[in-house]
């Protein structure tokens, strides 16, 4: 709604044929904006807010803040440009892109539409207001459900598992049920709240691993100009490489969520 509200103010000055493009890119330029104070302003919240739980200084945690504001700046356009070169964005031309598989962008994807929609008068408003109604019965259900004690369906899980792929959500549901399972199973423990957090600590570390692991290598794929630098295999053995790739992360996600478990046990043994 931030991309159709932006170019619709955009708009108050009626768009021509030789302005249309200058005006989409000015629309989405204000939206990544508006975007990023949003969510930085979301984080140094979170992040107040956890600082006052340990007791930390606020003036030291703006300190921080604003390094981190700063140095996340000055490093996220190289490495998305990196990964631009690397990949390649779905939806995006592309051009020399050494891998063929682009990575999605859906939210990118989304607001890029609803500008380019709004400003060439082309966006279906009906679908926006379908969907602006479906919002606000998924918002009644789930206040009625929680009024009654019931299972709830959150609005916002329910719009993104709409617009996102499943090759995103379907992830996070998988995590979900294991997360849930693993506290379930580390409740009847003898040290719950405990093993919970190193659950945590291991999930966190694997999304972390893996962002980072994809930025190595796109900068190695972008170095040697291969594709696929550390291949073994020939693309033949694909339809062999994805079940194994899924069984040898299943049974390493068991093995850290037990080995988290019982490391959880033998810290409240020694303390």
């Amino acid at each position: 709604m931030v991309g159709s509200g932006t170019s619709a103010l955009v708009i108050a000055v009626p768009p021509t044929e030789a302005t249309r493009s200058a005006l989409v890119a000015f629309a989405l330029f204000i939206t990544a904006i508006v975007f990023a104070c949003a969510t930085i302003s979301n984080d140094n919240l979170q992040d107040l807010k956890t600082g006052q739980l340990v007791g930390a200084s606020p003036m030291r945690q703006q300190i921080a803040l604003i390094v981190g504001v700063a140095a996340g700046a000055s490093v996220i356009p190289y490495v998305l440009n990196l990964l631009a070169k690397a990949y390649g964005f779905a939806g995006a031309p592309n051009l020399h892109v050494l891998s063929h598989n682009p990575l999605p962008a859906p939210q990118a994807t989304l607001i890029s539409a609803l500008a380019q929609g709004v400003i060439g008068g082309q966006l279906n408003w009906n679908m926006l207001g379908i969907g602006a109604v479906v919002g606000v019965l998924l918002i009644l259900l789930d206040a009625a459900l929680g009024a009654m004690h019931k299972l709830r369906i959150p609005p916002l899980a329910v719009g993104i598992g709409i617009y996102l792929p499943m090759s995103a959500t379907f992830a996070v549901v998988i995590g979900a049920v294991v997360g849930h399972w693993y506290n379930e199973r580390v409740k009847r423990g003898p040290v719950p709240e405990r093993a919970e957090r190193l659950g945590v600590l291991v999930a966190s570390g694997l999304i972390v691993g893996e962002s980072l692991f994809g930025v190595v290598l796109a900068g190695v794929i972008v170095a040697t100009g291969n594709a696929s630098p550390f291949a073994i295999v020939g693309d033949s053995f694909q339809r062999f490489a994805v079940p194994l790739g899924a069984v040898a992360f299943v049974l390493t996600i068991l093995a850290l969520y037990g080995w988290s478990a019982r490391l959880a046990q033998r810290m409240t043994q020694t303390s």
